[in-house]
Parts: C-alpha cells; sequence; structure tokens
C-alpha cells in the first residue's frame, strides 16, 4: 500500500471516530458499533485498527481519555 493510501485511510478512520464521539463518550466497542452503523455496515473497524488510532489521536490531542 502506498503511502498516500496509507494516510488516506488513517484520516478516514480519524473523521469517523471523530463522528462518532459526537454523539458523546464512549468506550471502544461503542466507537467501533457506531461507525458501522453510520456507515450502513461499509466499515467494520477491528480493534486492531481503532486501538492504535485512537492512542495516535490521543498523541496529538485531538480526543483525551479518562
Amino acid at each position: 500500500m502506498s503511502p498516500e493510501q496509507t494516510s488516506l485511510l488513517q484520516g478516514t478512520l480519524d473523521l469517523l471516530i471523530l463522528k462518532s464521539l459526537i454523539a458523546g463518550e464512549m468506550h471502544g466497542l461503542g466507537i467501533s458499533r457506531r461507525i458501522q452503523q453510520i456507515t450502513s455496515g461499509t466499515f467494520v473497524v477491528k480493534p486492531g485498527s481503532l486501538f492504535p488510532a485512537l492512542h495516535r489521536m490521543e498523541e496529538e490531542g485531538w480526543i483525551s481519555s479518562f
């Protein structure tokens, strides 16, 4: 996969995570389910993709955890 494709996929996942969190605070499973819901099942995010993205976004200051 080219760097541009990887960047696009990460950016898409990041936006879907942020869109999911608009509804309020939720845990990883809730975020995964919400992404599946808002994309009508097009995207099914597995923990191996979701949690690294959440950690990266937290390090960037985009989200925070308690």
